[in-house]
């Protein structure tokens, strides 16, 4: 005797295609995962960057204060505004000398992946020799 339509029990038949919708959600997670990989590797890199312009900033204007150091009769001879810095990204120089022996060195750059400029200015007070 052969059942209706209704009563008929059914096999594999009801869980066609599951496996194929588990596996497009597992690609689709996998996928989300490696770009967030991707997305941090960048963020990483950008940061990395940033960290060597303040590094190369900061030994310009160490080396700055190093030669006044040296040459501390003409420290007029430093004073400068706007000076290109070839070892940054469209960077600036300054030095400006207060008094006799105050002097403050900024470094000004503009870093590729972000219009903002940053500065790194250092201050040191440069004593004549014997004083």
């Amino acid at each position: 005797m052969k059942l209706p339509r209704p009563f008929r029990k059914r096999g594999p038949v009801g869980q066609a295609g599951v496996v194929l919708i588990e596996v497009l959600v597992g690609v689709l997670v996998f996928s989300i995962g490696i770009l967030a990989i991707v997305g941090l590797q960048a963020f990483a890199v950008e940061q990395v960057s940033d960290a060597k312009y303040r590094l190369d900033a900061s030994m310009i204007a160490n080396q700055y204060i190093g030669r006044m150091w040296v040459d501390q009769a003409s420290l007029g001879n430093y004073v400068t505004a706007d000076q290109a810095v070839a070892e940054l990204p469209d960077g600036k120089l300054t030095i400006t000398v207060v008094g006799t022996s105050d002097v403050t060195v900024t470094v000004a750059w503009t870093p590729p992946h972000s219009g903002v400029e940053h500065t790194f200015s250092q201050v040191a007070r440069i004593n004549p020799a014997g004083g």
